[in-house]
């Protein structure tokens, strides 16, 4: 029998960019992965609302910064083992292949943002 843990149900309901308080609906009108979409203003389920003020998703710049440091990291380790170029040319190359991620880096890092939030300051029900 396969039960989830609360964590790996989580992080499938971000990676599918589900609302974090009915986990039901998208919170993007088409998938992150496919292109530049836009996001709901309101949970088309439970109505939570995603940017509950202005300026609230700076917060997600700074998940987006570490996300893309980490991806830019793991690039750069692997171009080094497989072609043991110098640090320079490693990390233009890197930072290049990360280059066609950034958006869709940057729209996940809002979902983690809402999730973050939704965990430390939910959101009530009407």
């Amino acid at each position: 029998m396969h039960s989830e843990t609360p964590l790996t149900a989580t992080l499938a309901d971000i990676l599918h960019q589900r609302c974090p308080r009915c986990r039901a609906a998208s919170m993007y009108r088409s998938s992150i992965y496919l292109g530049f979409p836009n996001m709901f203003e309101c949970c088309p389920v439970c109505g939570l609302r995603f940017a509950r003020e202005p300026g609230y998703f700076l917060g997600a710049m700074y998940f987006s910064y570490l996300l893309a440091l980490a991806m830019i990291a793991g690039f750069a380790l692997l171009l080094w083992l497989v072609t043991r170029w110098r640090i320079d040319r490693v990390v233009i190359w890197a930072v290049v292949a990360f280059l066609p991620f950034a958006p869709t880096l940057s729209f996940l890092s809002r979902v983690i943002w809402i999730y973050l939030d939704q965990t430390i300051d939910p959101e009530k029900t009407l």
